[in-house]
């Protein structure tokens, strides 16, 4: 049977049983589309990490005696939209069934859906054999339950995968190392220079601005760092384990100006663009610590396993249960428009103007940096968050919507009311300070709670819970914070309302 299967661009697993066979009854469908750069504005690498990554696999399926039909972005006869797309390629090889993947994106899983509903001939979705869970696994491991506990979550996946565990314990005596993983980095122990795979994609980048795609960000055409095959991924999955895993829990939040990476993988591209499985990861790093433990604590390593087995699969959990109302939830009732520094990094608050120049750069920026920078800044300025979804859908490399909207939306700015984070992540610069050296180097002083040279986090923190308390009022672990709020006087507070709301006013002029 002539049967079409399509290959979307963050589908990218060699290992799928789909390619075990080949044959020439399966044609598969791979394109650069127009749909796809443009629901929302991307950062230029994040696109051309995903059209060098799609060309990659494409030409490694073909290598392996695979029919596969590709339209490059410029190509005349790229439909640029999945419904036309699909059709076309059905009419031309006289597809008999059509085949796809369960995409991660609610609207691709919507627009698939409807795609095979109006097509006249058979079709099937296929898992991506990529997660750990199905969509459905926390729905129901939470199944009467109140809250979703992402703690309760990671413990029964330790448990159900056999991931650091001695029998039915977990290996080390403890859960989580959460405690041990909070270390601000001074300048030493040294740190490897990131590993850089330098790859010219100038001929790619004039495809892209031939067509006329609206990015944003900056790019070296000569030297893209970025992992764009999977041998490449495994590279850097490699040069994480002998170099950076041995410190990468004691520092993961840590901040700096002179060290962008620290000790962090930098995987998240190379998972999810499906480059590289979380299992060959977890399995990759688990056997070296097992082969090193004389070197590498075990905190090191339960750190890295929780952001995968534990925080990634939560997220996509949390994701396909509540889409799609999700993307509407704004249970704060936070309207401020998102500044524009937001696009330039041109601010004197060095955190911000380090953070978002980072994101800017290199499409990428730490989970410190994402959260208590600049979605820390975003909340306590109540930025809609609508607003701030699209910035970050945009700007990183690695967001795709199912991990992106979740952590945005739900961690950092509190928007689904707690169902995600159990208090708003809030700070003011005292947390920033404490965790790295970003305001040694700032023209606002972080020990100064109001007035023109106090750091604007200071008195947008006691504004963000005084005109939000009313939300706060039952929360527990907002307890101590509330009761100081209400020890503050009239007059200290009036104060620092005045100038948290000249601030949010006139956010690009601080």
């Amino acid at each position: 049977m002539k049967t079409l299967r399509l290959i979307l661009g963050d589908q990218l697993n060699v290992s799928h049983s789909w390619l075990d066979q080949v044959d020439d009854d399966h044609i598969y469908l791979m394109a650069e589309m127009r749909q796809e750069t443009d629901y929302v504005k991307h950062h230029i690498q994040k696109v051309v990490g995903f059209f060098q990554s799609m060309r990659n696999f494409s030409n490694t399926l073909q290598d392996e005696g695979h029919h596969v039909e590709y339209f490059k972005i410029g190509d005349q006869n790229n439909p640029q939209n999945l419904p036309d797309l699909i059709e076309q390629a059905i009419s031309n090889h006289k597809i008999e069934k059509f085949e796809y993947q369960l995409p991660d994106e609610y609207r691709l899983d919507q627009q698939l859906q409807e795609i095979c509903e109006s097509t006249s001939i058979p079709s099937e979705a296929f898992d991506t054999e990529h997660f750990y869970t199905n969509r459905d696994e926390l729905e129901n491991h939470f199944e009467g339950k109140k809250q979703l506990l992402m703690e309760s979550f990671y413990r029964m996946m330790r448990k159900k995968h056999d991931i650091l565990m001695e029998n039915d314990q977990p290996e080390g005596g403890k859960w989580n190392f959460d405690q041990s993983n909070r270390k601000k980095w001074d300048g030493s122990p040294s740190i490897p220079k990131e590993l850089s795979f330098d790859t010219d994609v100038t001929e790619l980048l004039e495809e892209i601005k031939s067509a006329k795609i609206n990015t944003f960000g900056n790019i070296d055409s000569k030297n893209f760092p970025w992992p764009t095959s999977h041998q490449e991924c495994k590279e850097l999955l490699d040069f994480f384990c002998s170099r950076l895993l041995v410190c990468f829990g004691d520092y993961q939040d840590a901040l700096h100006t002179q060290e962008k990476f620290l000790f962090h993988s930098r995987l998240s591209f190379a998972m999810n663009s499906k480059m590289l499985s979380p299992k060959e990861v977890i399995d990759t790093v688990v056997d070296f610590y097992h082969e090193h433990r004389d070197d590498i604590d075990i905190s090191q390593v339960e750190g890295f396993i929780r952001q995968i087995l534990g925080w990634r699969e939560y997220m996509r959990g949390v994701y396909w249960k509540e889409m799609p109302d999700y993307a509407k939830l704004n249970k704060l009732e936070n309207h401020n428009p998102l500044p524009d520094f937001f696009w330039t990094g041109k601010t004197k608050m060095n955190c911000l103007h380090q953070a978002i120049s980072q994101s800017l750069d290199d499409a990428y920026a730490h989970h410190i940096q994402r959260l208590m920078i600049i979605g820390n800044y975003a909340l306590l300025t109540q930025v809609d968050p609508a607003e701030v979804d699209a910035w970050y859908l945009g700007v990183y490399i690695d967001a795709i919507e199912w991990v992106e909207i979740t952590n945005t939306r739900g961690m950092s700015q509190f928007a689904d009311g707690g169902l995600v984070a159990t208090k708003p992540y809030v700070s003011s610069a005292n947390y920033i300070n404490k965790m790295g050296n970003y305001c040694k180097e700032c023209s606002y002083s972080h020990t100064v709670r109001s007035g023109e040279n106090s750091c604007p986090f200071n008195s947008l923190y006691w504004n963000f819970l005084e005109e939000k308390k009313a939300h706060f009022k039952n929360n527990q672990r907002m307890s101590m914070m509330m009761s100081l709020l209400e020890k503050k006087s009239k007059e200290e507070l009036n104060e620092i309302q005045e100038r948290a709301h000249k601030i949010i006013e006139h956010s690009d002029e601080f």
